[in-house]
């Protein structure tokens, strides 16, 4: 496969796991930079043109709720999830298990593919 196609297929792998990563994330407080921080430490690294349209579009969606808040001297804005938010990151973390598993028991069955 050449490796065009491979990035094109981990981006939208990565879409796809983004919105729970982010929603995890929040459930405690951060603001943008912190939040773009602890994704990167777990291993998700992610643009900032990609990071503030997503956590604008969940807060949108009434999933995320904000506050201004002083630190280090700056007003920065911090997310956390609303109650809509905590539902939905427990829903979606629920079918998130699931896909995992069925696609764990799909790969671990060999059918010959090398």
């Amino acid at each position: 496969m050449s490796e065009k196609r491979v990035d094109k297929m981990r981006g939208e792998l990565r879409r796809g796991v983004l919105v729970l990563a982010v929603l995890a994330s929040l459930r405690t407080p951060h603001y943008g930079y912190s939040l773009r921080k602890q994704l990167s430490e777990a291993g998700l690294d992610i643009d900032e043109g990609t990071l503030y349209p997503l956590v604008r579009r969940l807060a949108d969606q009434g999933l995320l709720e904000s506050e201004w808040q002083q630190a280090e001297g700056r007003e920065r804005r911090y997310y956390t999830l609303s109650k809509a938010g905590i539902e939905q990151l427990a829903q979606l973390s629920h079918e998130w298990q699931l896909m995992n598993d069925a696609l764990g028991t799909i790969l671990e069955n060999d059918h010959g593919i090398s």
